[in-house]
């Protein structure tokens, strides 16, 4: 049998999810063990398909080198002059406006957007493609018109960026290696 963690609540199925290297289910509170366990079984495949690319991504990880803190500065600055001005081209384009633009140095996000239209990116994004960067723009600038990740969402998402599921899926394969540069 697989190891997993379990978390019981007030959901009406059973997911499965890949998180730390380790799979973790989710399961409604009165669903029997026995049921969960079997779900567990049946897929198998996909689950140890998934913890060994979750283990390569680790390995990969302790082994890319990192950025030291004078490269990240540089990016953060090189970020400053390149993502304001993609923001500025795509905003018109969405339709929309949007508040300050924030640059970090994040282990976990790309971009993200707050309800008050403050946009936030990350530095290494100057590390991938522009069309990558670009992708990245229009997704959070898309929030501005929808805060979730809904069909509305990404309509408005490829009818400014048709070409956003390419560099998304750049973004999902490559950018592990990416964040795993940060210290």
């Amino acid at each position: 049998m697989i190891e997993y963690e379990l978390i019981r609540s007030d959901r009406k199925t059973v997911s499965l999810q890949i998180r730390g290297g380790a799979l973790v289910v989710r399961a409604p509170r009165r669903a029997k063990q026995a049921d969960i366990d079997r779900v567990v079984e049946e897929h198998r495949a996909w689950i140890e398909k998934h913890l060994a690319a979750a283990a390569e991504q680790k390995r990969q990880a302790e082994e890319t080198p990192k950025l030291s803190y004078e490269e990240i500065q540089a990016l953060a600055e090189r970020a400053l002059q390149v993502i304001p001005e993609r923001v500025a081209y795509y905003a018109p384009k969405v339709g929309v406006t949007y508040g300050r633009i924030t640059i970090r140095n994040q282990r976990s996000r790309w971009g993200s957007c707050s309800a008050r239209g403050n946009l936030n990116f990350n530095c290494l994004l100057m590390l991938a493609p522009p069309e990558v960067l670009d992708s990245v723009v229009v997704h959070e600038l898309c929030h501005r018109i929808e805060m979730n990740h809904s069909p509305r969402f990404y309509a408005e998402v490829y009818r400014v960026f048709p070409e956003y599921d390419r560099y998304h899926k750049w973004l999902k394969e490559n950018g592990p290696a990416l964040m795993a540069r940060m210290e």
